[in-house]
């Protein structure tokens, strides 16, 4: 498949689960891949090689989505090592679950730094080489907890609501350079993290789901591609929900 063939993309947080499967089928369509991790040089580095096997160029940026410093310098390398960016996919987030009467405020600001803030960093920078292109696709990794809300949640939830206005709004400010946005929502995705859940509570969360299934990264990679690629070319502003029916 060569839907992204030339084109280059840059997706935070992708060294595992949903991000490594994101960047992984946008490479197997093409796309020179720049991806960021925060701490395992050596887990990049195999993922590198992973993707250059594909036939692209790849390289992993160790950066911390929290610092709105290193999202500047983080566009500025990548634009400077690939030639420009055309998709670039917010997909780096964390959790600090606890009820609100047990959250603290460092617990509320980690997310919310990670998740949130991070999004607006890169946007703002990579608006300056899209403009000049006169085209990009955006695209924010939200939830369907953003969307419904979930007890214990409150931190998460508002990050990922905040991710979804966020992508409303950029879609009328950038739209008449011919820049997209739009957001994704998975609902239960099958990854590291939730292969630690007792099994009961899987049968549980699959239970409110209509397909009665768990998702897997690929089902929200095939989703980004869509968005990134020409096929998605008058669609903006829109949240897309992966969720298999979680939420309608």
């Amino acid at each position: 498949m060569t839907l992204l063939a030339g084109k280059t993309a840059l997706v935070t947080g992708a060294t595992r689960g949903i991000g490594k499967g994101i960047a992984l089928t946008l490479a197997q369509a093409g796309a020179n891949i720049a991806f960021t991790f925060v701490s395992s040089v050596e887990k990049a580095k195999a993922f590198e090689q992973e993707l250059t096997s594909l036939g692209v160029k790849a390289i992993g940026y160790q950066s911390n989505a929290a610092e709105f410093a290193e999202g500047e310098k983080l566009i500025d390398m990548v634009v400077k090592e690939f030639g420009g960016i055309d998709v670039l996919v917010n997909n780096a987030g964390i959790t600090r679950d606890n009820l609100m009467m047990r959250m603290t405020e460092q617990m509320w600001d980690e997310v919310m730094d990670t998740n949130l803030k991070s999004a607006f960093a890169l946007i703002k920078a990579v608006q300056r080489p899209m403009m000049k292109a006169r085209a990009g696709s955006i695209i924010n990794i939200t939830s369907v907890v953003g969307i419904t809300g979930n007890a214990g949640q409150a931190n998460y939830a508002a990050s990922k609501a905040g991710m979804i206005g966020l992508t409303k709004s950029v879609a009328k400010e950038l739209g008449s350079r011919n820049i997209r946005c739009n957001a994704i929502a998975p609902g239960f995705i099958e990854t590291e993290m939730t292969e630690a859940l007792p099994e009961e509570t899987r049968k549980e969360w699959c239970e409110g789901i209509a397909l009665k299934r768990g998702g897997s990264p690929t089902d929200v990679a095939n989703a980004v591609l869509f968005l990134a690629s020409d096929m998605s070319a008058y669609i903006s502003g829109q949240t897309l929900n992966v969720c298999g029916g979680m939420v309608m």
